[in-house]
């Protein structure tokens, strides 16, 4: 289970460190793909190969179902963490999440969001304003 935020940098080499707290719940192997908000999500390999079924199973019919496995599925990459816990980060994923040097991790639980601090803060300050209605609206879904 991954919670928590924490901070972190990238380095010339493209080069982002897991937070030591989260490293003992992936493999030596993970994935990063393009995720919502200008986020990346990093999935363990099972996790991702539960979602990467899923996603593969919805109809090729609707648009909106094409168009969403094609910004997971093949914005996918899979990297391989170092002794010291860091992967590289693909320039275009950096690009997507628009990830110059600082950025944040973010634990939800079965995956691990990746944001540029400044975007993570602007989307962190408009959540807050906004957490009475979104918890009113997350209380008729039974949460």
């Amino acid at each position: 289970m991954f919670i928590g935020e924490y901070q972190g940098t990238i380095d010339e080499k493209g080069r982002i460190s897991i937070p030591s707290k989260f490293r003992s719940q992936l493999k030596s192997k993970i994935v990063v793909t393009r995720g919502l908000d200008n986020s990346l999500f990093l999935y363990g390999v099972d996790e991702w190969k539960k979602l990467a079924e899923k996603l593969a199973s919805l109809p090729i019919s609707t648009a909106n179902t094409r168009a969403f496995s094609r910004l997971m599925l093949a914005g996918a990459m899979d990297c391989d963490v170092d002794k010291q816990g860091r992967i590289i980060l693909p320039g275009y994923l950096k690009n997507f999440a628009k990830i110059n040097k600082h950025l944040v991790f973010a634990g939800l639980y079965n995956r691990i969001e990746i944001w540029s601090e400044e975007l993570w803060n602007i989307y962190k300050e408009q959540t807050e304003k906004e957490s009475t209605n979104i918890a009113e609206q997350l209380g008729t879904l039974g949460v």
